[in-house]
């Protein structure tokens, strides 16, 4: 080891001396204190101490308390949380936003109505984009077909760092044959494939890459002519709305005078009362909600169907470009509140309402179908089980199973079978006596 060289000798230090009082207890001497020691070394500065300074008498206070090291981590969490101790939990919703951000989000919409209300120009206008860009519009000989087609466009939109892949599902001929008798057929078909498309992959081996394809929402479009809905909405809609969310849209909206639309909007709203058609409900406030959200769902659930208009094209009236249509008598504004239900369907279906929309594709409406899908299975399992047993036992063979199944009672199967056997008969005889009466009957004409 190297020569450690003291500041003072040990022989220097002086001896160790008893007090009378305490002849057992050392007195401990003082460090020698070189010359010029202080000069040399400049006094420390005091610092603050991290703790607060409390009393002994006087139990801890939380702020004197350590504070957990994950408290700083979060840049959201406000001074007064940063001053107080706790594990870290509430970060969860952050953390849940940025996985779903990184995801992305995924919705598809379904159109449907007749012809000509302006279902395409509605959807341009509410996603700001052109989702038509290759269409064809069909001539007067081939809208002869009575065939309701389905086409798919799918585009994704960025908005803020946020990613949507939108998917507009379209029934071009739909409502347009002169016999509509179960035209919604193909739409319900169309559904329900989704459905078990979804309900195979779930039921698979690769549950990590599913793709949702299913419907979240159906915006049924209703004619402004005539008086409430006809009977091709009627049947459509409660074919419909056991399997998708439904909301009802009144096009062509600037067509119709004020008194019009209101009579208009009463008369469909008491039809779907009046057939039993579920319509999407939107969600009931809690009573601690704020009450301009309380405000904002009556002013929703009193605006079914929404009136709206679309637009494609820039107007420009009193120095200002916008989104409408230009008439003789004056424009009409498709985002203005007193021209149409155009903002209001667009914050509902957009801004407030899709993550409840597809809550309930997923909670009801999916659910439904998975739940009938299960018992259907089930009961053909049963069957196909009874109908083996049943061929086993008559070729005297015992029942010889793959998987592992409860034990089964071959007394209560043996008076099963017998019964079956006896009600067989029974009806061979039935058979037999109806027969001979009516040849009796035929004998005596």
């Amino acid at each position: 080891l190297p020569y450690i060289q003291f500041p003072f000798a040990m022989k220097d230090l002086p001896p160790v001396s008893h007090s009378a009082g305490h002849p057992c207890s050392p007195k401990i001497p003082p460090r020698a204190n070189p010359a010029g020691l202080n000069s040399q070394i400049p006094p420390l500065p005091m610092r603050s101490p991290v703790v607060s300074q409390v009393s002994v008498d006087c139990p801890l206070s939380p702020a004197s308390r350590p504070r957990s090291p994950w408290g700083r981590f979060d840049p959201y969490d406000s001074p007064e949380d940063q001053d107080k101790e706790y594990v870290g939990f509430a970060t969860l919703p952050n953390q849940v936003h940025r996985k779903t951000v990184k995801k992305g989000f995924t919705f598809t919409l379904m159109v449907a109505g007749e012809s000509g209300l302006g279902k395409s120009t509605l959807i341009n206008s509410l996603f700001l984009t052109d989702l038509y860009k290759d269409r064809k519009v069909p001539n007067a000989e081939e809208r002869i077909s009575q065939t309701v087609d389905i086409t798919r466009h799918t585009v994704s939109i960025e908005e803020k760092g946020i990613k949507l892949k939108l998917s507009i599902i379209d029934t071009p001929g739909f409502g347009d044959a002169i016999n509509n008798t179960e035209s919604w057929r193909h739409v319900e078909d169309y559904i329900d494939h989704q459905f078990e498309q979804y309900f195979r992959d779930e039921s698979g081996l690769n549950r990590k890459n599913i793709q949702d394809n299913r419907v979240h929402c159906l915006l049924y479009f209703v004619s402004p002519f005539g008086h409430g809905l006809r009977p091709v909405d009627v049947g459509c809609m409660r074919a419909l709305h056991e399997k998708v969310n439904i909301i009802p849209l009144l096009a062509k909206a600037d067509s119709l005078t004020h008194s019009e639309l209101h009579r208009k909007k009463m008369k469909i709203r008491e039809e779907i009362k009046e057939f039993g058609i579920n319509i999407y409900q939107f969600p009931e406030c809690d009573s601690d909600e704020d009450e301009d959200l309380k405000t904002q769902e009556r002013i929703l659930q009193d605006s079914i169907p929404f009136a709206v208009i679309g637009s494609n094209i820039q107007v420009e009236s009193k120095g200002r470009k916008f989104r409408g249509r230009s008439y003789p008598w004056g424009v009409v504004e498709v985002e203005n509140p007193a021209h149409s239900d155009f903002l209001l369907l667009r914050n509902m279906l957009v801004r407030t309402h899709m993550q409840d929309l597809k809550d309930v594709t997923r909670e009801m409406h999916y659910e439904n179908y998975r739940a009938q899908c299960i018992q259907n299975m089930t009961l053909m399992m049963v069957q196909e089980k009874k109908r083996s047993l049943h061929e086993r036992f008559q070729a005297g063979r015992e029942a010889e199973f793959p998987l592992p199944l409860a034990a089964i009672d071959t007394e209560k199967e043996r008076q099963i079978i017998e019964k079956d056997e006896e009600l067989r008969r029974m009806q061979e005889v039935l058979d037999r006596i109806q027969e001979q009466m009516q040849h009796s009957q035929r004998g005596s004409c």
